[in-house]
């Protein structure tokens, strides 16, 4: 069992406008299946307008905006959640006047086609 707090954690700059993310389990510190990270919008910014090949589920922790799909646009607030399925182009939004902070969980298992970059929301290119 490992425990800590989420702060001794080093943001790191994301994908997209005004956007931290902060990888608080991995394979670094044992995790066999799946990530969890922390992510934070300010007020204004955005995640890039992306897809990848694996779903991921997101709990909002606090703040508000939204997430845009393919075919809808949906509003999130504090205990919000989300799964975006595989492949779907989607972009979260803050449209508050508050940090968007949200978990998002993906697996840990890359893709054939790609693998994860620790700064990106999305996999590397």
């Amino acid at each position: 069992m490992k425990t800590f707090n989420f702060k001794e954690v080093a943001a790191q700059n994301a994908d997209g406008d005004k956007a931290k993310i902060r990888w608080l389990i991995n394979e670094a510190n044992g995790a066999e299946n799946f990530s969890m990270r922390l992510i934070e919008i300010a007020p204004g910014g955005s995640s890039a307008h992306h897809s990848h090949e694996w779903e991921h589920e997101v709990f909002v922790l606090e703040g508000k905006g939204y997430i845009k799909g393919e075919k809808s646009k949906e509003t999130l607030g504090k205990g919000t959640v989300v799964l975006v399925p595989k492949n779907e182009v989607h972009q979260f939004k803050n449209d508050g006047t508050k940090p968007l902070k949200f978990l998002c969980m993906i697996p840990l298992k890359k893709p054939a086609s790609g693998s994860y970059e620790r700064g990106s929301l999305s996999k590397k290119e």
